[in-house]
């Protein structure tokens, strides 16, 4: 009985320094790119995984903590996938006392039907869940769209350009849409996959598994994945040093001519030659 309860409390001390990691995660990303401000109305993303619901949780941290006001709505978009537990988020949500709205379209539908044989579904399956968000926080007057992606997403992201798209490009904390209508933002930028994981395994998150994202084999992102993975376990802190990268730039020493005007760096050389030999 002893024992048992030593148990318990450890997990108890555990469960509050995770969501203490993570709460400082977030408030840090908050404070060098102001995802969340002043007078926000924020529709968060919520897919029914780990990412999402760990995200709707730590905004609602931050909602009752942080000295601004800023109100929360979350969105689940319903794509009629077979087998989707309909009944799960709305309880879910109602219980939590949170506002939000649950949309059908059957989207599955339409991936299945125009995904030819071996080709990833991810692309079209992500545009039309974009579109249908983007027209539910307009009817919703959402000023930002909050995703659930973790620091790892970011990292693999950045991989994946350059490998497949030949392209240094990754996830940014927060970026306005084209049309100039939304800010998107990442709250979890920070945040770490394996805390997330650990903690909505301790907060027992009615987890909904989804049968098209990441349920195809062989898919770019596996690999990506895999090989971040080996090298950490190879090489400790590797993972660090590619995010601590990420945020450390030096367009200078790059070959991007749209990011530093290499010819404008010339003539300022020939300039002072050219002063010095009068």
């Amino acid at each position: 009985m002893k024992s048992q309860k030593t148990a318990e409390n450890l997990l108890k001390l555990e469960h509050k320094k995770l969501a203490k990691k993570l709460h400082r995660a977030v408030h840090e990303a908050n404070n060098d790119y102001h995802i969340i401000e002043e007078g926000d109305r924020v529709m968060v993303c919520l897919s029914g995984g780990k990412d999402s619901y760990t995200m709707l949780d730590l905004l609602l941290y931050v909602q009752s903590h942080a000295p601004m006001n800023f109100e929360i709505v979350a969105v689940n978009l319903d794509q009629k996938q077979p087998g989707f537990p309909a009944h799960i988020l709305p309880a879910y949500l109602k219980n939590l006392g949170v506002e939000y709205k649950i949309i059908t379209k059957d989207t599955y539908s339409i991936v299945i039907d125009k995904t030819p044989e071996g080709a990833t579904m991810c692309t079209l399956c992500s545009r039309l869940r974009r579109g249908t968000l983007y027209s539910a926080a307009a009817d919703l007057e959402c000023n930002k769209l909050a995703l659930g992606h973790h620091r790892e997403d970011m990292i693999e992201t950045m991989f994946l350009n350059m490998f497949f798209g030949g392209r240094l490009e990754a996830m940014p904390p927060k970026y306005r849409t084209d049309d100039g209508k939304f800010v998107v933002i990442r709250p979890l930028a920070y945040c770490k996959e394996k805390d997330i994981e650990k903690y909505a395994e301790l907060q027992n998150y009615p987890i909904i598994p989804c049968n098209l994202c990441g349920s195809q084999e062989g898919m770019q992102r596996q690999v990506i994945k895999k090989m971040l993975l080996d090298w950490d376990k190879d090489y400790p802190g590797r993972t660090e040093k590619i995010f601590k990268s990420m945020r450390n730039i030096s367009p200078s020493h790059m070959l991007d001519k749209g990011i530093f005007d290499f010819e404008k760096l010339e003539r300022k050389v020939h300039s002072k030659s050219t002063a010095n030999s009068d």
